[in-house]
């Protein structure tokens, strides 16, 4: 799938998209305000539909997604929906990071770093494909 390529949704998602944009956790919250404005030299949106699901943040030049796991992920269902949401849109080419909540709260440089360092790998990987 080409780059830049919106992944499609069920209509009734964009909806869900927008409410989550107005309850965003403060982990989510933190991690925005490093994320946004192309500040990773991306661009970056939040609470994305696709398909039947809904990704924290997700950057369509790279076709990534960021997700940040709260406590709730720790229920074994939960993890199943999220593995099988993160498998589904693999099968468009979106990849994934899935940041714990807590590294957000308690290390907000080392994650923005580590994205940032796959971020800039991703690109890289772009430019000698492209």
């Amino acid at each position: 799938m080409n780059r830049n390529t919106i992944i499609p949704y069920k209509t009734r998602m964009r909806e869900v998209a927008r409410q989550l944009r107005k309850e965003m956790p403060l982990s989510e919250v933190l991690l925005w305000q490093q994320l946004r404005n192309r500040k990773l030299g991306v661009q970056f949106h939040r609470q994305v539909p696709m398909e039947v699901f809904v990704v924290d943040f997700y950057c369509h030049e790279l076709m990534l997604a960021i997700e940040v796991d709260g406590c709730s992920h720790e229920n074994p269902q939960q993890a199943a929906s999220d593995d099988e949401r993160q498998r589904r849109l693999k099968a468009y080419g979106v990849e994934f990071i899935r940041i714990d909540d807590v590294d957000v709260k308690q290390n907000l440089d080392g994650v923005v770093r580590y994205i940032a360092g796959k971020v800039d790998k991703m690109k890289a990987k772009q430019e000698c494909a492209g």
